[in-house]
């Protein structure tokens, strides 16, 4: 399969990608099952996966259709369960898509989406706060965030989305790690005010200006009534 330079970081560290699954009917079209083979190391939330195959897919859960489950390929064992928000892509692909995040040369690519085929929405990865924040850095974007302490849960076994772990991830409260900080000026609209303990001696000599312009006036004014 032929993987656009687009969706690669590194020219230096290109990951092939062959999808070995094609689209299917049925109970693919709802967990959306797909295969990828990575040639390399890739890194998901909370781990590095070594080169190899694996199974991405939903979790079966009729209203929880933010989760994402990654297997090996014989779908034996269970790497991880991801919380996932959601991507958009104007024009859905007829295959099935997963993009990488920039990284440091010499580090592991790591996944940010994953779209199955026909599908304007698919499944932006969401990291630990610590790696967010790298990833938004090195990319110059904003990056999906949950709580540090939270990416253990992603490795603990799973059976249903009802359990306590799974719940807490998806109750998690989410941030954007944005890629720098911004200016003030830009948070704060609102005119910049002097503080109160500031001198008033300019207030002061404006008054004795407006005074002495006024008496002139008055002055003038009374020489031309005699």
């Amino acid at each position: 399969m032929k993987i656009d330079r687009g969706v690669m970081c590194f020219a230096g560290t290109l990951l092939a990608l062959i999808i070995v699954a094609p689209r299917q009917a049925g109970a693919d079209e709802w967990d959306q099952r797909t295969v990828f083979t990575f040639s390399g190391p890739v890194e998901i939330p909370g781990q590095v996966l070594p080169a190899g195959t694996y199974v991405f897919k939903l979790a079966d859960s009729q209203s929880d259709r933010n989760i994402v489950e990654v297997f090996s390929k014989d779908e034996t064992h269970l790497y991880g369960t991801f919380l996932a928000i959601p991507d958009y892509r104007l024009k859905p692909a007829d295959r099935p898509i997963i993009t990488f995040e920039e990284r440091a040369a010499g580090s592991p690519e790591a996944v940010r989406a994953w779209f199955y085929p026909g599908e304007n929405y698919g499944h932006d990865f969401v990291y630990p706060k610590v790696k967010a924040v790298e990833l938004a850095k090195a990319n110059n974007k904003p990056v999906p965030s949950m709580p540090n302490e939270l990416a253990a849960n992603t490795t603990q076994p799973t059976t249903n989305v009802s359990e306590p772990h799974v719940v807490a991830l998806k109750q998690a409260p989410l941030k954007a790690q944005k890629p720098t900080e911004v200016e003030i000026a830009e948070a704060f609209a609102a005119p910049v005010q002097l503080p109160k303990t500031a001198s008033p001696l300019a207030a002061v000599a404006l008054i004795g200006l407006l005074s002495l312009g006024l008496a002139g006036s008055l002055r003038f004014a009374l020489a031309k009534m005699k």
